[in-house]
């Protein structure tokens, strides 16, 4: 009995190991149970990137689209695997733990990269091949039918999957980490850092390697090297099993946030002379949470100081808390149900704001490989694949993320006498300006890139441009910087700030970003083709030649719309409060 007493004040309340017994503070998380998050991530990236990064090429080159459709057809599949992580996200945090979605998930996305390997290996499961130089005068098959279909359920399949991933990983890792004690609160902060460099490790061996087997030993094994990827990450995943702690899921975060918002509308609309009873809550919606005590099913801790009256900020939700709510008791709502969904309203605007990054974003993987392949891509004897273009925001990412940890970070702590250093608003708001900066810059190289079409003559041609592609270089090395910045940023950002029951949901939000910055990306290329074009005037994004495309425009829009939104982004950031500001210890 004394034991079972001892097993008990020694746990993790709210959490449980692989085999759904109590997690003990002695055995389970810390950074050992984290790392493999962090080794599990780079194999995952890179199964997902390897094809992704170089997809435009390969549904243009061997499914025959047009470049603005390839782009369209890419663009719709990353936004729809990032989208996705909002579901992964959501079941973590409501039916499974994040260690059972991450293992469903990879299943789910090697099924598709399998599908997608055989389609590649098999002619007969694609277009005819045609030759352009050969013959200008017939038109390419496009894909269709049982083949498209193919196509479309073997990527669809991997996009489902890796929402799935990108919505349990990061905060499956996180939770590891014990944010009671300062160190714990500053390991989190390292891991989101690493876990960044992780991604980009992965990124760099899929841009590199993977990309150059695809385009000189063919799809097949490209697509071959993912699949081994994401099946190898699963027993990775499964060796640290017995180091995790797991969060116990505390039910649907969506069923609270409508309840809260039903129950302010309906109450605002019933007049009533009776007043507010303040339902008196046992945990707080602020950090730091005790140790064991995080446990959102159980609110009755009583190491928790309880709420006893809402904030006065978004005031109109506090008419949610009522002693005689509509609905009778089905509308009920606790303060702190209502503190948690004030917190999630908050950081909504903040989320907002980076969807135009992630707009931007879009373009490395679409016109800018594209731009590229029209360019002079030999180093030496070398020939580079332009798919393997984002290896120089990769390296500059995987270099400042350790810098950024162990001496930007540790300055800043000294200098502002704060825990965080450097805020995650800051980091953020860093991000968006440099997104401005490489717009700018992806303007000016296209001038320069079209100038050297004029001046060489090749309009029409398909020989490379007698210009290096390390002129695009530059705009990939500032998005990329603008990435690290935003995408670690929102990442702890989103889990440090959201309620505990919502973490893997709130995290989930850093991918849904990306995922409408792209769908954002191609309904912006849609609209500028329906303005552009008219019975007079070309579109500036049609036709199966780059050379003929008016994209230094389109850059300039993408580079003023992006200004705007940071602007917009600098008036939530000045309004927003943390929910806890802590000193450095």
């Amino acid at each position: 009995m004394e034991a079972e007493s001892q097993t008990q004040l020694s746990s993790w309340d709210g959490y449980v190991d692989w085999k759904n017994r109590p997690a003990l503070t002695k055995k389970h998380g810390g950074l050992l149970a984290a790392s493999f998050v962090l080794v599990v991530e780079v194999l995952e990236n890179l199964a997902y990137l390897a094809n992704a990064s170089n997809l435009v090429l390969y549904l243009s080159e061997y499914m025959h689209f047009s470049p603005s459709k390839s782009a369209n057809s890419v663009t719709n599949f990353m936004g729809t695997a990032f989208l996705l992580a909002l579901l992964g996200g959501f079941l973590s945090d409501a039916f499974c733990t994040t260690y059972f979605i991450y293992l469903i998930s990879a299943l789910i996305e090697f099924l598709g990269l399998v599908v997608l390997t055989i389609q590649a290996r098999s002619a007969s499961l694609k277009p005819p091949t045609c030759d352009l130089h050969a013959a200008p005068s017939v038109p390419c098959e496009q894909v269709h039918g049982t083949q498209a279909a193919m196509l479309f359920i073997g990527l669809y399949l991997v996009a489902l999957g890796v929402g799935g991933i990108k919505g349990s990983l990061p905060p499956h890792g996180a939770q590891q980490l014990d944010e009671a004690t300062p160190q714990g609160r500053k390991q989190r902060s390292t891991f989101f850092n690493y876990f960044v460099f992780c991604l980009s490790f992965g990124a760099l061996i899929a841009v590199t390697f993977v990309v150059w087997v695809e385009d000189n030993k063919g799809w097949q094994w490209g697509f071959g090297i993912s699949t081994f990827a994401i099946f190898l990450s699963i027993p990775v995943f499964l060796a640290g099993s017995p180091f995790y702690r797991n969060k116990i899921p505390c039910g649907s975060p969506l069923t609270t946030i409508n309840k809260v918002l039903i129950a302010a509308l309906l109450n605002s609309c019933v007049s009533r002379n009776s007043t507010s009873a303040i339902a008196s809550m046992a945990s707080s919606p602020s950090p730091p949470i005790r140790t064991g005590k995080e446990n959102g099913q159980d609110s009755k801790s009583k190491d928790v100081e309880s709420i006893e009256t809402p904030s006065t900020s978004l005031s109109f939700l506090n008419r949610a808390v009522s002693d005689t709510p509509a609905c009778g008791g089905a509308l009920e709502c606790s303060v702190q149900q209502v503190e948690e969904v004030k917190i999630v309203m908050k950081i909504l605007p903040l989320f907002a704001c980076t969807i135009m990054l992630n707009c931007c974003l879009a373009q490395l993987s679409t016109f800018s490989v594209q731009q590229a392949a029209t360019m002079n891509t030999k180093v030496g004897s070398l020939k580079v694949p332009p798919a393997s273009l984002p290896i120089f925001p990769v390296v500059f990412m995987m270099i400042l993320a350790p810098v950024y940890d162990h001496f930007i970070i540790p300055f800043a702590r000294r200098v502002t006498k704060t825990e965080m250093g450097i805020s995650h608003l800051q980091r953020i708001g860093i991000g968006l300006f440099l997104s401005i900066v490489a717009m700018a810059i992806a303007a000016l190289v296209e001038i320069k890139r079209k100038s050297v079409v004029t001046d060489s003559g090749l309009l029409d041609s398909a020989k490379p441009l007698p210009i290096t592609f390390f002129w695009i270089a530059f705009q990939y090395l500032f998005l990329g910087s603008a990435d690290l910045f935003v995408l670690a940023g929102l990442l702890e950002f989103c889990f440090s700030e959201a309620p505990v029951s919502m973490r893997s949901l709130a995290t989930s939000l850093s991918w849904a970003s990306l995922a409408i910055g792209y769908y954002l990306s191609s309904a912006i290329v849609s609209i500028v083709n329906s303005v552009t074009g008219n019975s007079k005037h070309k579109p500036w994004l049609s036709g199966g030649n780059l050379n003929h495309y008016y994209l230094e425009r389109f850059y300039w829009l993408m580079c003023i719309l992006s200004t705007l939104n940071f602007m917009h982004y600098l008036f939530w950031a000045s309004k927003y409060k943390y929910r806890s500001v802590r000193s450095s210890k």
